[in-house]
């Protein structure tokens, strides 16, 4: 068999079969042709020596709807300089803008772009530095007839339901719009995402509602309505949560992250089901920056390359109900990452200005999507 594409002696981690050693990864016709070591050259052949080949890196939680929300990042732009192959967006629009979505941006990108659709009519529509309306505060907003509607009209991208439950989010509707999209999620077969930040209501409250395969997001997230107590137990609702099935998820963003949270969750044993950067107009340039960023923040966590590597790619394949992605597998979609892990010293900050110094951390160096190069580091030669 001819291939395309050849990555040569890279160090090749994919959790979905338990991979992590030195070996060749082929591509052919846009898929994955084989994963062995050895492996005849193709039309085109990279020596990746000394880095890391991984299946394409899933962000389960981005707004890539550039031009359209003021929240929107530039997907393509954000998949070259974080190595990310598929960008989840998270409730972006809503049934009323999502055919401006598809055609103008989802169509158009060479990232793959799938989404959580949200239930409020216009999705996230009022978040910039300078204005900040929660959409879940009007009932009248919440658009459940036409989020089903959209949501059957297009199953190949739309993935799940968006709704988001806060202080800031929701205001004096408190929990009623997660009714509205619990509803719409049952209406359609669709997991929902769950975005919680300050109380009213609790965190509890909150994830007492989700279903098994429900995401909820900003699992880390600092005090208040953080997951854990002021002594560090895991509240029993998260526990109880995981039991059941519901997937936790980073989304690190502007607000979500902790340091102080985080370490109370691993030294408790809980660490993230799924690690995501929340990345958004607000938060590209910190503290979240990207997914490569975001993930590195876990080595000094605790997680291995591997587990981290699998928050990344099985685990929201997995989330997303597409196992096909995530995984190295011959014949599945030819995405892949390549990452390097660089030591020196790293400063990492959560969202609320604690610095953590780190002796090493994560860094793309390019992506494959479709089985060909859509980025490649300048030290990579042909």
């Amino acid at each position: 068999m001819s291939f395309d594409l050849v990555l040569k002696n890279a160090r090749v981690i994919d959790p979905s079969q338990d991979l992590d050693g030195v070996m060749d990864v082929a591509f052919a016709a846009g898929k994955v042709a084989a994963i062995g070591k050895g492996l005849p050259d193709g039309t085109e052949t990279s020596d990746l020596t000394g880095l890391v080949v991984t299946p394409g890196l899933i962000d389960l939680h981005t707004h890539v709807y550039w031009g359209g929300t003021s929240l929107g990042i530039d997907p393509d732009a954000y998949a070259r300089a974080s190595a990310v192959t598929t960008c989840v967006d998270t409730g972006s629009a809503g049934p009323g803008n999502y055919p401006g979505f598809r055609a103008h941006v989802i169509g158009p990108a060479r990232a793959r772009i799938l989404v959580y659709l949200h239930v409020s009519f216009a999705g996230i529509y009022g978040f910039s530095r300078n204005i900040m309306v929660g959409e879940g505060h009007d009932p009248r907003l919440m658009a459940e007839r036409d989020a089903v509607a959209v949501a059957l009209s297009d199953p190949e991208t739309i993935i799940g339901i968006k709704i988001r439950i806060g202080r800031h989010a929701s205001g004096p509707t408190r929990i009623a719009p997660l009714v509205s999209a619990l509803q719409v999620a049952d209406e359609t077969g669709l997991p929902l995402m769950c975005h919680i930040d300050e109380p009213p209501p609790s965190y509890e409250a909150v994830v007492d509602m989700l279903r098994p395969g429900d995401v909820l997001t900003h699992c880390f997230r600092p005090f208040p309505n953080a997951p854990v107590h002021g002594d560090g137990r895991v509240k029993d609702a998260v526990l109880a949560a995981r039991e059941r099935g519901v997937i936790f998820d980073i989304g690190h963003g502007m607000g979500s992250f902790g340091w102080g949270t985080a370490r109370a969750m691993m030294a408790a044993g809980f660490p993230p089901d799924v690690i995501s950067s929340d990345v958004h107009a607000l938060c590209i340039d910190g503290p979240a920056f990207d997914q490569v960023t975001t993930l590195s923040k876990f080595l000094p966590l605790g997680m291995s390359l591997s587990e981290i590597v699998r928050a990344s790619t099985e685990a929201p394949a997995k989330a997303l109900r597409r196992t096909e992605l995530g995984t190295l597998k011959p014949g599945s979609p030819g995405d892949a990452s390549i990452l390097s892990l660089r030591r020196g010293s790293f400063d990492l900050a959560d969202v609320c200005g604690e610095i953590v110094t780190v002796p090493e951390r994560i860094f793309a160096e390019g992506c494959v999507i479709g089985g060909s190069w859509f980025q490649k580091a300048e030290a990579i030669p042909a």
